[in-house]
């Protein structure tokens, strides 16, 4: 028997729109910069939340994982977010530090792919994150327990108005277990739909023995 949720999967439609043309022969040696073009074409084309990726991670018995977060930045380094060290994904990095982000960006068609090994910051970095962002990140910081059990929407409504109050009136109040996080990517993807289903996918595999440390390589779609 037909569902409505079968009649509503099956209308649906990918890409019902023109997509960018991608030539993997010009891009450059390194993944940083085309990420970064490739984002702010997201943001230009008018792409909702273009930085809030997927983040797999995988707990002490190797189950997977995954949740969205926030790119706080993207550099040399790698990709970086950040969360509390006792929520599910702070518990889950610190057993197992590697991770993969999906960026995925259906007005353009596009998917970004990272995986790598995920390094901790530092306390000073963490009180810079959380000082560079809104009163409402602080005050969530301030608020932790993530990823705990709740006894109550009243439990958490105090909790929040507690730590609104204290965001507002101490703006150098610690979050000690808030922590950033950063993705140093082995594997970077970039994958560019076609209406054609000739899609393109450019692999970037780090490789130190390579003059720009990285090899570039096609893969099928």
């Amino acid at each position: 028997m037909t569902t409505d949720f079968d009649r509503a999967l099956r209308s649906l439609r990918v890409w019902d729109t023109a997509l960018p043309a991608f030539d993997p022969a010009d891009a450059p040696p390194a993944p940083l910069a085309l990420f970064h073009d490739w984002f702010t074409a997201a943001v230009a084309a008018g792409q909702t939340e273009p930085h809030t990726p997927s983040l797999a991670t995988v707990d002490e018995a190797g189950r997977p994982d995954v949740r969205v977060v926030m790119l706080h930045g993207a550099d040399a380094r790698g990709w970086h977010f950040a969360s509390h060290s006792t929520s599910a994904k702070g518990r889950q990095l610190a057993a197992r530090p590697e991770a993969a982000l999906n960026f995925y960006w259906p007005v353009q068609g596009r998917q970004v792919r990272v995986r790598g090994h995920v390094a901790t910051g530092t306390p000073e970095e963490a009180y810079a994150d959380l000082r560079a962002r809104t009163t409402g990140a602080l005050a969530a910081a301030l608020v932790g327990r993530q990823s705990e059990v709740l006894d109550s929407p009243e439990t958490l409504a105090e909790a929040s108005a507690a730590a609104w109050h204290r965001a507002r009136t101490e703006p150098d109040a610690p979050a000690p277990t808030w922590t950033p996080y950063t993705v140093e990517p082995a594997e970077v993807e970039f994958f560019q739909g076609d209406a054609h289903r000739r899609h393109v996918r450019l692999r970037y595999r780090r490789d130190p023995s390579t003059p720009d440390g990285w090899i570039r390589e096609l893969l099928w779609p």
